[in-house]
Formats: C-alpha cells, sequence, structure tokens
C-alpha cells in the first residue's frame, strides 16, 4: 500500500512538471512569458530544409500589426474587419477607416477557430493597418488594445466579455496618437499598467480582474508607444513608462515617481521597449534619441538613474517598431536611419558593426526592420520580407547560418512590401501573421 501512494504520488508529480513545463513553453504576450525575447525550448532544427520548414496549418485572417499570443493549448490573434477606407499608409496623415475590431482565439495545433469577439470600430490614425498591440493572456483572462483605445478584458476559456473601457474617451484624448495606441498592457500581481493619455494619466493602472483604476500619473503632450516595462534593480521592483519626453521610474503599487529623466525622440515615437542588463537601463528612438542609464541606490534608499552616454551621430542603436536585445554588454538592433542592423556598446554607445544582409540585402532602406529571439546560443530574426533566419551574433560580427521564406509580405512602408509583426514562439513552432493569414511553422528537430 505504501509503495502504491508511492507510485501514485511520483505520477502526480511528473504530471504537474509536464503541466508546468508546457506553461513555461507558452508566449502569452509581447516578447513572451517574460518580456524578455527569449525563447528557452530545446529539440528544435539546427538548419531550415531546403524546401523550408513544414507549414502545419493556415488561417485566413484580417489586418493587423499586432502579433499572436500563444497560452496552453490556444492562439489568441486581434485584427481587423475592413468594411470601408483608404489603407495607403502615409507618416503625414491619418486615414479613416470603417469596420470591427476583432479578438480571435484559434486550436494551436489545428488553426481551427474556437470563439471571436469584435466590436465596431473606427480608425482615424496613421498607418491604419490593424491593432498594433500583441493580446496579453494571463489567470484565464485576455487583456487587448486596439488602436484607437479600446481596452478589453474577456475570458481565455470561451472569449466572453468580463469588462472593457474606452481609453480614449474616459481620460480626455481628443483623438487616438497619431499612429493608434500601441503599448501592450502588462500584467504584474493584481494590476493591468497600459499607456493612455491625458492630463495626469499617461500612465494607468487597473485592477485587472474589475477594470477599476488603481492609480494614475504622468502627464506628457504625447502618450507615446512603448509598453509598460517591470525591471527589478538597485534593490527594487521599478514600472518604466517611456512616453514621448522622458523615461520614468515609478512605484508598480501606487505610481509616484522613483526618478525621470529627458528622453524625447523625434515624432514623439518612443516605441521599442527599454531594455536591461545589470544596472543598465538603455532606451532609444528616432532621431538618434537614446541613452544607457545606470541605475542605482541614492542615500535615502530610493532608486536614481544617471545617464552614461547618449545618442548623437554615430553611437548606438535607433530603433523605430523593432526592440533592440542586449547580451554581455552589447546592442544588437534595427537601426532606422539608413536602414541597418547593427550591434553597439551597451557602455560607451560606440558601433561595432553594422550589416544591410539579415534584413534587406544589398543595400540599406529606412525603418528596415527585423524581429530578434534569442534560442540556445543563437538569434533567430524574422525579417519584414517573411524570413526566419538563424544566426550567431556577437560583438565581434555575425555568421547566418540559415534561411526560410516563410510568409509572403502584405503591407506597405515607404513603397516596398513589409510584414511588421513579431511572431510567436512555443511549443517548438513559430505562429506568424500578415494581413491575410497567420500561419503555424513547425521547427521541432525531426526524428
Amino acid at each position: 500500500m505504501c509503495w502504491m501512494n508511492r507510485s501514485v504520488w511520483m505520477m502526480a508529480a511528473a504530471l504537474l512538471l509536464s503541466c508546468e513545463s508546457v506553461q513555461a513553453d507558452d508566449w502569452p504576450q509581447w516578447l513572451g512569458s517574460e518580456r524578455n525575447s527569449v525563447w528557452e525550448e530545446t529539440g528544435l532544427i539546427e538548419k531550415f530544409p531546403e524546401e523550408g520548414p513544414p507549414v502545419l496549418w493556415r488561417k485566413e485572417v484580417g489586418l493587423g500589426y499586432a502579433g499572436p499570443a500563444v497560452a496552453g493549448s490556444k492562439v489568441y490573434l486581434f485584427d481587423y474587419q475592413l468594411d470601408s477606407g483608404d489603407l495607403a499608409p502615409s507618416a503625414s496623415a491619418r486615414n479613416r477607416l470603417i469596420g470591427e475590431e476583432r479578438i480571435l482565439c484559434l486550436d494551436a495545433d489545428t488553426g481551427k477557430q474556437i470563439w471571436e469577439y469584435k466590436y465596431d470600430c473606427s480608425y482615424f490614425v496613421s498607418y491604419p493597418s490593424g491593432p498594433r498591440c500583441t493580446p496579453t493572456v494571463h489567470d484565464g483572462l485576455v487583456y487587448a488594445l486596439g488602436a484607437e483605445g479600446d481596452l478589453t478584458c474577456l475570458n481565455a476559456e470561451n472569449g466572453k466579455k468580463q469588462w472593457s473601457r474606452s481609453l480614449k474617451q474616459e481620460f480626455g484624448m481628443e483623438e487616438a496618437p497619431f499612429w493608434g495606441y500601441s503599448g501592450h498592457p502588462l500584467v504584474d500581481g493584481d494590476l493591468l499598467y497600459c499607456i493612455v493619455g491625458g492630463e495626469g494619466s499617461t500612465a494607468v493602472a487597473f485592477n485587472r480582474k474589475t477594470g477599476e483604476v488603481v492609480w494614475k500619473n504622468l502627464t506628457a503632450e504625447e502618450p507615446g508607444y512603448a509598453p509598460p516595462t517591470m525591471i527589478n534593480v538597485a534593490g527594487t521592483k521599478q514600472l518604466i513608462i517611456w512616453h514621448a519626453e522622458s523615461i520614468n521610474s515609478l512605484n508598480p503599487l501606487d505610481g509616484s515617481v522613483y526618478w525621470s529623466q529627458p528622453l524625447k525622440p523625434q515624432y514623439g515615437m518612443s516605441i521599442a521597449t527599454p531594455r536591461l542588463e545589470g544596472d543598465l537601463l538603455y532606451a532609444a528612438g528616432m532621431g538618434d534619441t537614446g541613452a544607457a542609464f545606470r541605475i542605482t541606490a541614492g542615500g535615502d534608499g530610493q532608486p536614481q538613474a544617471e545617464p552614461l552616454w547618449t545618442g548623437t551621430g554615430r553611437t548606438g542603436v535607433y530603433p523605430a517598431n523593432s526592440t533592440p536585445f542586449v547580451e554581455d554588454g552589447v546592442i544588437y538592433g534595427c537601426n532606422v536611419r539608413p536602414g541597418t542592423f547593427v550591434a553597439a556598446d551597451l557602455n560607451t554607445g560606440e558601433r561595432l558593426w553594422e550589416t544591410t544582409e539579415l534584413i534587406t540585402g544589398d543595400r540599406p532602406a529606412p525603418h528596415a526592420t527585423a524581429f530578434i529571439v534569442k534560442n540556445g546560443n543563437r538569434f533567430v530574426l524574422f525579417t519584414e520580407a517573411g524570413d526566419l533566419v538563424f544566426v550567431n551574433l556577437s560583438r565581434n560580427g555575425f555568421r547566418e547560418i540559415s534561411r526560410a521564406h516563410v510568409i509572403e509580405p502584405t503591407g506597405d512602408a515607404f513603397g516596398r512590401p513589409v510584414v511588421w509583426t513579431h511572431p510567436a514562439f512555443a511549443h517548438r513552432r513559430c505562429y506568424i501573421r500578415n494581413d491575410k493569414e497567420v500561419i503555424c511553422v513547425d521547427l521541432s528537430a525531426q526524428k
């Protein structure tokens, strides 16, 4: 009887560990489960087959810059169902569209639709091809922030609405930010953090279960587009809010400001997620605007930040819509102008090398974009041309290992076709979407 109980206990423990392993392999939000752009799975192919990796399924979807989220056996996708309007992108004008925003739930193994939730939503933003924010899936709930500021919380299992709020209307915004609401919502504990806008409400913390406002703080001429980011450094947990005028550290529980440093990119384009390595925080954007800050504990025990270097000319990496990766004191990222892939020293900003080969080939292109994920001792890039690329990156250079074209670029940027959506990496697969379909690509090693 004792041995039987022990066997039952061991089986239960094994099952629990298996469940935890599956959960760890999810990609339930922007940049993955830890928001660090790291894909932990093993048992993956080393090189792509000549014919490309197998596509397990395809599902027709609508417009969107929002990447998929994968949690358990489900894929969550946010798109736009267009009824009328002009999609032609412009960096200087807004477009009017009539249509619906829609949250889709699909079976991760087959692509079969499980449920959908949609609502009427007219757009008046630039580059209007759909919502920007990857759904955030946490504790049985899905949070989706649309391009016009519609924040919706749904039951992840059946799609039933739990609560919703109109950020634009409720917080005194006359119109959405020029390029739409883009700050991927962040869950931490019982709070949901969002970049909103309006007087005293650039950053807002909601009760994630009820949608009630817990606190709000900061005022800026424009709220910017960078997602709320949580860090733990100098002995203090800090919520980083980078709006169009400055980068700020807040107490996550009450919104009070620990420190603030000016960091004002061109055109209000604070977009890329700030990156932390050790005690150095890096953030950068348009107009060679960027800096590395050293964060320390002040004499009063409160964290403080001092600029280590600021961007000028040939220093640093200045991304637009792709978040850099920082590792071993090196920043890897896409430089918006002229459009190259760059490595720079985190401590000095000095450029180490740059190339056009990884993204656009022979010549640079403005806003050339690749999404960067670390897997083991290599990186996986997803380029705007629809390619998956395995590559080794170091401060001394790069070595491309293997490349496969997996999806067609259906968007437009400066007259060239692009796909500007971050894939999800989960279950030894890659889930990728454009403005017409979402596909599931098998990256598991063949047995």
